[in-house]
């Protein structure tokens, strides 16, 4: 009954169950529900399918990696989960970098739009970040590259584009953002 309340969640724009999925998906999460995904120690066997999904990204996503190599990365349990670790590997380079160079290292930034996840936020306040929102204009519901390059500064530990913004489902111009974000790095 409480599960009803929820509607069609197809039509739920508020959150990330919008996804509508084939009944072989359906299938499959139920023949894996009672599987251990979580401690590969004890279930090793369980390597092969993260692993796969990490090879099969690059690959949709025209990334400059040759057939025969293997991308790296990491399954997680969920997006909050990657946003979090991914955000600490930022913060942890950023730092030893700048502790090499004899600079000091307590207050990384990142630049975000005003469009992403909250867990965006929540690593910010979570790992003492410092959260640069760009924000979103009538009609522009996605971050502006340009205003996000001009926040970035030594401090700023990444930049976060969305492909596929909570708001409206569009991705944001990440190619345009690497090229002036290569080119205020040089």
């Amino acid at each position: 009954d409480e599960l009803m309340l929820d509607g069609n969640p197809r039509l739920n724009l508020a959150s990330f169950v919008t996804t509508w999925m084939e009944p072989e998906s359906d299938k499959l999460i139920m023949d894996s529900v009672n599987k251990n995904y979580v401690d590969m120690e004890r279930v090793p066997c369980h390597h092969g399918a993260p692993n796969r999904c990490v090879n099969i990204i690059p690959h949709l996503f025209n990334a400059p990696i040759k057939e025969d190599e293997t991308a790296i990365g990491v399954g997680t349990v969920g997006s909050s989960e990657a946003i979090m670790l991914a955000g600490l590997a930022f913060k942890r380079k950023w730092q030893n970098k700048r502790k090499e160079q004899g600079k000091p290292c307590d207050n990384p930034n990142i630049v975000t739009g005003a469009n992403v996840q909250v867990c965006w936020q929540k690593f910010a306040r979570y790992f003492e970040v410092e959260l640069k929102e760009v924000k979103l204009s009538e009609g522009y519901y996605v971050m502006d590259t340009v205003k996000a390059v001009e926040m970035v500064d030594e401090n700023t530990i990444c930049v976060a584009a969305i492909l596929g913004s909570t708001l409206t489902g569009e991705f944001e111009d990440v190619k345009l953002l690497n090229n002036l974000l290569t080119e205020k790095n040089k």
